[in-house]
């Protein structure tokens, strides 16, 4: 029996296939330029000690041996990197999460205020970094000034301070990333019929009984989405601790992307930067394998 799919592949001509590959072959030939063979690239330089200036010298997996056994900062940067993790994950969710509530309520301007808790998400990182560093500033800053006229005191140095380098990454990355989450949370929270809303009035239902039994389980895939897209961009922290703190105070807020960078381009090792590029790619992996397993617990998509 022949299927509708061979009937539509018989009814394209050999020259409309040729068109369509015309058409896509500069995004494929980009993808596997830009893409595809760099990774295999890092892959196979993840086998070799490169100093970049040099022959390479194949050494089997000797730099990942050594990353895991032998290097004296590794675990400590994926402290480091999963610290960062769980605290910009969790704040980034309440607030942006909070907002998207609070917007879909019935307050004045709601365009208005999403635009400017979204303006953030758009401005580039290293900007809305070097403002953060200015504010962060330990006698004239801005949040030591807000410390002294309200608290009579000078507050924790921020940025020179292993205790506060972190949480100072961290507030900073927050202020920055949390709009995009929200319009994900604005539209799922739109998204869910008023007719649910009203038949909880009917039966008795306050707001906070209406957002615990009605909107949370309706908007758990947008928070599966937000969750799993927010652990993986927060992994792949560069540019805030690059700015703000430059790893330290010593290696207090170097995670896994900034020591890969501090390996590959300012030690010259390309091949044991790429052994650490792998390391995080299946971190990334297994944490967003058990994301996926576990969402048949608690993702309701009907």
């Amino acid at each position: 029996m022949i299927t509708n799919e061979q009937q539509r592949r018989e009814r394209i001509a050999p020259g409309e296939r040729l068109a369509v590959l015309g058409f896509l072959s500069p995004n494929l030939l980009g993808f596997l330029a830009f893409t595809i063979i760099p990774i295999g690239a890092s892959l196979a330089l993840s086998f070799y000690e490169w100093p970049l200036i040099g022959e390479a010298v194949f050494t089997g997996f000797d730099n990942f041996v050594r990353l895991f056994t032998r290097d004296p900062v590794f675990w400590q940067i994926v402290g480091n990197t999963l610290y960062f993790v769980g605290g910009y994950v969790i704040l980034n969710l309440i607030v942006s999460l909070s907002l998207a509530l609070w917007l879909t309520s019935r307050v004045r301007a709601k365009g208005f205020l999403r635009f400017v808790f979204f303006l953030p998400v758009v401005s580039p990182m290293v900007a809305n970094a070097v403002v953060w560093r200015l504010l962060y500033t330990e006698d004239d800053g801005l949040i030591a000034w807000f410390f002294k006229t309200f608290t009579g005191t000078a507050g924790p140095n921020w940025l020179g301070s292993a205790e506060w380098a972190m949480p100072a990454v961290i507030l900073m990355s927050v202020w920055a990333g949390f709009g995009y989450n929200m319009i994900i949370f604005v539209a799922g929270i739109e998204s869910i019929p008023s007719s649910l809303y009203e038949a909880g009035a009917l039966d008795g239902a306050n707001w906070w009984s209406k957002q615990w039994h009605i909107t949370l389980p309706l908007l758990t895939p947008s928070l599966f989405f937000a969750t799993v897209m927010t652990i993986i961009s927060s992994l792949q922290v560069f540019a805030q601790p690059f700015v703000l703190t430059g790893g330290g105070p010593g290696s207090a807020t170097t995670t896994l992307v900034f020591y890969l960078y501090q390996q590959g381009f300012q030690s010259y090792e390309m091949g044991y930067a790429s052994s650490i590029a792998w390391s995080l790619f299946v971190l990334i992996m297994a944490i967003t394998f058990v994301q996926f397993h576990s969402q048949k617990k608690w993702v309701h998509y009907s």
